[in-house]
């Protein structure tokens, strides 16, 4: 008569079965967390420049620039949005842009962060007309940019 040890069998079973879970556990881990944030693309065939204006709960205030090669996609805020709306302008530098109704204003130069949006012309900035990005309370948002 053969003995058979059914707790050894029974562990080798779920030693076989435990390690292809193990080895997605550790791939999971590895790879970390998803990086939320609002994402710009630009889906043109040309470059374009963007703007962002957003609210912090006391002041508004708008940024740039991003510039974005054609096919290009940008984080223009990390991390996890707080916010559901968002305010963009956009330029080709030529005849074209995305704009909107919301006013803010922009400098010429390469980056800024400017406070405030009223009396552009006064604090030596240009007034541009942005458009609304709804978000829809997501924590991680894109928004393309395109013909």
């Amino acid at each position: 008569m053969h003995c058979v040890d059914t707790g050894r069998a029974l562990r080798d079973i779920l030693q076989q079965m435990m390690r292809p879970l193990l080895a997605i556990l550790v791939i999971l881990a590895l790879a970390g967390p998803a990086q939320a944030a609002l994402n710009v693309c630009n889906r043109t065939t040309h470059p374009v420049r963007l703007a962002l204006a957003r609210f912090d709960g006391a002041v508004w205030t708008s940024e740039g620039w991003w510039s974005l090669a054609p096919r290009q996609c940008a984080a223009v805020v990390p991390g996890k949005l707080i916010a559901r709306y968002f305010y963009l302008y956009a330029t080709d530098g030529g005849a074209g842009g995305w704009v909107g109704s919301r006013s803010f204003c922009v400098a010429t130069n390469d980056k800024f962060s400017i406070p405030g949006r009223g009396d552009c012309a006064g604090r030596g900035y240009e007034r541009k007309g942005f458009f609304e990005v709804d978000t829809g309370q997501a924590a991680d948002y894109t928004q393309s940019i395109s013909d």
